[in-house]
């Protein structure tokens, strides 16, 4: 347990310094002490302004963003027990895509606001979905025990992925050239639109309050389902947990920032490689290594080219490709 509070409480100062590069860096730099000065004082300067309305709320949320979808990916991987899958396996950032274009593309609200609701409601109707078709693999789960319930559940996934795929290319096919640009963007991944960084964190801190306590039934699980069904582990009541933890993380997730790929996947990857399997020390690692990671690609994504900025989206690919390519060179053994 040492150990574990040493390595969270290394990353959450990383996670503090990363933060205060997110708020001196943009199209205007500040120095430490302007910094210092605009945090403690924000209502006597321009720069005070800058950052307490526009770079903190968004290093926040983009924090919190982060830090859901490396919490999620985790999850999903335990839940498959599959080391290479990610938030959105299930088709969760399909069904979001396709609520959010479907505002943008039919006009059914105005700003930034809309389209996260478009999106959400796009999300629970994935949600639903999935949990829908795969009830019945549930419900015998929770009647015979040790019955493996995961390539039915990816499988599920994959073919409603492929679904919202398809509709996604209808809509940005019907789309008018104004309206194209902002849905490929949204698309891409974009922070510039969070409204509020409160919803995301506080649901990363509901997500690791729920799950933290189940952590060792993870550790048993993933051994397989029949010998933690043997141990008095209850497989499938903990399974639905764990989905329904996963979705509604990648679901406000999704929401706030669009569907921002790699930090997902890469995230847990690399830090199971460095700490081990064991959730109780992983879990939290991750989601403040996922927030840090989020927070210094949007802080790249409206400096490196500022004053335009890039969706952030962009800059997670950029780092998660040949991140996750040296990831896969290494030993089986390590990983």
């Amino acid at each position: 347990m040492r150990r574990a509070l040493l390595i969270w409480l290394v990353l959450a100062g990383v996670a503090l310094a990363a933060l205060a590069i997110a708020l001196a860096t943009g199209s205007s730099r500040l120095a430490p002490m302007e910094l210092l000065q605009a945090l403690a004082s924000p209502e006597n300067s321009a720069a005070g302004d800058i950052v307490t309305r526009l770079r903190l709320p968004r290093a926040l949320a983009a924090f919190a963003t982060g830090g859901l979808l490396a919490l999620a990916g985790a999850l999903m991987q335990v839940l498959l027990r599959n080391p290479l899958a990610d938030p959105y396996v299930l088709g969760l950032s399909g069904g979001a895509s396709v609520g959010a274009l479907g505002v943008m593309l039919f006009g059914l609200g105005a700003g930034a606001v809309w389209v996260n609701l478009g999106a959400g409601a796009g999300a629970l109707a994935a949600i639903a979905l999935v949990l829908g078709l795969a009830r019945r693999d549930f419900a015998r789960q929770q009647l015979f025990g040790a019955i493996d319930a995961s390539p039915r559940l990816l499988l599920t996934g994959v073919i409603l992925a492929s679904g919202w795929g398809a509709l996604i290319t209808i809509m940005l096919t019907i789309a008018s050239e104004a309206k194209l640009r902002g849905m490929l963007f949204w698309l891409m991944g974009d922070l510039n639109g969070a409204e509020s960084w409160v919803p995301a964190m506080l649901m990363l801190v509901v997500a690791l309050a729920v799950i933290y306590p189940v952590a060792r039934d993870l550790n048993v699980m993933l051994r397989g389902e029949a010998l933690a069904y043997s141990l008095g582990v209850r497989v499938a009541p903990l399974r639905r947990t764990i989905y329904l933890v996963a979705a509604a993380s990648t679901a406000l997730a999704v929401t706030t920032a669009g569907p921002i790929g790699f930090v997902g996947l890469v995230v847990p990857h690399a830090l199971r490689l460095a700490l081990g399997n064991d959730q109780r020390m992983l879990l939290p690692a991750v989601a403040l290594a996922g927030g840090t990671l989020l927070l210094l690609a949007d802080t790249a994504a409206r400096s490196v080219l500022a004053p335009q900025q890039l969706p952030v989206g962009v800059i997670t690919a950029v780092i998660g490709v040949p991140a996750f390519m040296f990831l896969l060179t290494r030993k089986p053994g390590k990983a």
